[in-house]
C-alpha cells in the first residue's frame, strides 16, 4: 500500500532535492569556462561554467557581481566560490556564485590562503619559533640574486649606514620554477657554514606570480628550520608572501632590511613592527575562525531568510520579462505585417489626383486673394493720402506756416477782439516756432 505521505508533487520534490544541495555541500570552489553569458536589465548575471566534458548553468545577482573587480566575457577561465541550488521553476541544477576571480590569480590565492592556514595551525608563524635579532651583528649574510636591484638596494644602504659591517652574498634564482629549491638550499648551505649571524633573503617587487616562489611550502619550512634568524624582504610594502610571515623579522623591503639591521633604532622599530604583524595575523586567526562561524550561522539563516526566497523569485521574473519581451516583439511584428498590408490597399485607393487638383486651385485662389488684398490696399492708401492733403489744408499750422499768428491770454483762450483785453493784461502771440510774450498798453 502507497502511504499519502509518500507521494510527492513536482513543487515539494524540487523544493525538498534544492534544500538538501543547499544544506549537504555548502559552500564550494569551482573552475570552469564562462559561456552564454547573460546581463538582463535587473543586473542579475547567468551563465554556464563549463569544461571539456561538461557544464553547469550559474547564476549571479546583482548583491554579489558588482564586487567583481574585472568584467567576465564568454570563453574566459575564472574561479569563483558558489553554493549549490536548484531553480524550482524548471528543475535546474544550478551554482549561486558568491565570487569570481580569474583563474590563475584566483588558484594562487586560494594555495596562498591553504598554505597560510596549514603553517599557522602548526604555529610557524608563532613568536614562540621567532629567533631574536642580533643587536650589533658581526657579518651579514644576503640571499638573493646576483643581478638584481635588491641586491644593489642593500648594499648601497649598509655602505651608507654602517660600511664596515661584512657581508657575504649567496646567490640564487628568485623567481621561476627552481627558484624555490634553490633558495631553500641556499639558505640551508647558509646555516651549515654558519659564518654570518644573520641573513636577508628576498628580491624586488613583481606580480604574485613572480613573487610565487617565496610562498612556496619548501622555502617556508628551510627558513622556519634555520637556526640563523632570517630577515624575509620580499617585494614591496604591500606584497606580503609565506617567507615574510615564517621568517624572524619581515622587512618592507630590501632597503629597509638593510637599514632595520645596520642601527639599532631601526631594529626596535622593526620589532615593533613585527610585533604589530604577529598581533594582526593572531587577530586574524581569531577572525577566520569567528569567520567561519559566522558562515555557518549565516548558511543556516539563509536558508530560512526571505531573501532566499526573493532570489528565486527574481530569477523567475527574469525568464518571464524573457518571454514577455518574445511575445511583445512577436506581436509588434504581426502588426508590422497587418500594418504594411492596410498600407498596400490604401495606396491602390488614395485620393493624390484630387489632393493634386485641390492643391492647384489654391494656389490659383490664394494669388486672386493676394492681388485683391493689394488692391483694396492701393486704394485705401490713396484715398488716405487725399484726407491727409485736406486735413492739412484747413489745419492751424499750415496757417502758421503762411506767416499767420494767433495771439491767446495766459488762460489759453484765443484772442479774437482788442475788446477781450485791457491795459497791463499779458498776452501771448504764438507762431510757426514759438511763442512771444507781450503786454498791452
Amino acid at each position: 500500500m502507497i502511504l499519502i505521505n509518500s507521494i510527492y508533487t513536482v513543487s515539494r520534490l524540487n523544493s525538498e532535492v534544492r534544500l538538501l544541495l543547499e544544506t549537504e555541500m555548502g559552500i564550494i570552489w569551482l573552475v570552469g569556462e564562462i559561456s552564454n553569458l547573460s546581463v538582463p536589465s535587473s543586473g542579475h548575471w547567468y551563465l554556464t561554467l563549463k569544461d571539456s566534458r561538461a557544464q553547469i548553468k550559474c547564476a549571479m545577482f546583482k548583491g554579489n557581481n558588482h564586487k567583481v573587480t574585472f568584467k567576465p566575457v564568454n570563453g574566459q577561465q575564472v574561479l569563483v566560490r558558489a553554493r549549490l541550488s536548484l531553480y524550482e521553476p524548471r528543475g535546474d541544477y544550478q551554482l549561486i556564485i558568491e565570487s569570481m576571480q580569474p583563474e590563475g590569480e584566483g588558484l594562487l590565492q586560494q594555495k596562498f590562503d591553504q598554505l597560510k592556514k596549514q603553517l599557522a595551525l602548526e604555529g610557524l608563524f608563532s613568536t614562540e619559533n621567532k629567533i631574536e635579532l642580533p643587536r650589533h651583528p658581526q657579518r651579514i649574510g644576503i640571499i638573493t640574486s646576483p643581478t638584481g636591484a635588491a641586491l644593489h638596494d642593500i648594499l648601497h644602504v649598509l655602505k651608507r649606514r654602517d660600511p664596515r659591517l661584512p657581508v657575504v652574498i649567496y646567490p640564487t634564482q628568485v623567481q621561476g620554477k627552481e627558484a624555490a629549491i634553490q633558495i631553500a638550499q641556499t639558505i640551508g648551505r647558509a646555516n651549515t657554514r654558519n659564518e654570518c649571524d644573520v641573513l636577508i633573503v628576498g628580491r624586488g617587487g613583481g606580480t604574485l606570480e613572480d613573487l610565487w616562489c617565496f610562498n612556496e611550502e619548501i622555502v617556508a619550512r628551510t627558513i622556519s628550520a634555520s637556526t640563523i634568524p632570517i630577515i624575509s624582504a620580499v617585494g614591496h610594502e604591500v606584497d606580503i608572501t609565506i617567507s615574510d610571515l615564517v621568517a624572524d623579522v619581515r622587512a618592507a623591503t630590501p632597503s629597509a632590511a638593510a637599514e632595520l639591521i645596520s642601527q639599532d633604532s631601526q631594529y626596535r622599530t622593526q620589532l615593533l613592527l613585527q610585533k604589530l604583524e604577529l598581533l594582526t595575523t593572531t587577530i586574524n586567526k581569531q577572525l577566520q575562525i569567528c569567520e567561519k562561524e559566522f558562515s555557518t550561522y549565516q548558511h543556516k539563516l539563509w536558508l530560512l531568510h526571505p531573501k532566499n526566497q526573493l532570489q528565486q523569485q527574481n530569477q523567475t521574473f527574469d525568464d518571464l520579462s524573457k518571454r514577455l519581451r518574445n511575445a511583445i516583439k512577436l506581436k509588434i511584428n504581426n502588426q508590422k505585417n497587418q500594418c504594411s498590408k492596410i498600407q498596400q490597399l490604401l495606396k491602390h485607393q488614395s485620393p493624390i489626383q484630387r489632393i493634386k487638383a485641390s492643391k492647384i486651385d489654391i494656389t490659383f485662389l490664394n494669388k486672386h486673394l493676394i492681388d485683391t488684398i493689394q488692391k483694396v490696399l492701393t486704394k485705401n492708401r490713396y484715398e488716405l493720402e487725399n484726407k491727409i492733403e485736406t486735413l492739412d489744408a484747413i489745419s492751424p499750422l499750415s496757417t502758421l506756416r503762411r506767416g499767420f499768428t494767433a495771439t491767446k491770454n495766459t488762460n489759453g483762450k484765443i484772442i479774437k477782439s482788442k475788446n477781450e483785453v485791457k491795459a497791463g493784461d499779458e498776452i501771448i502771440t504764438v507762431l510757426i516756432d514759438g511763442e512771444i510774450r507781450s503786454n498791452v498798453r
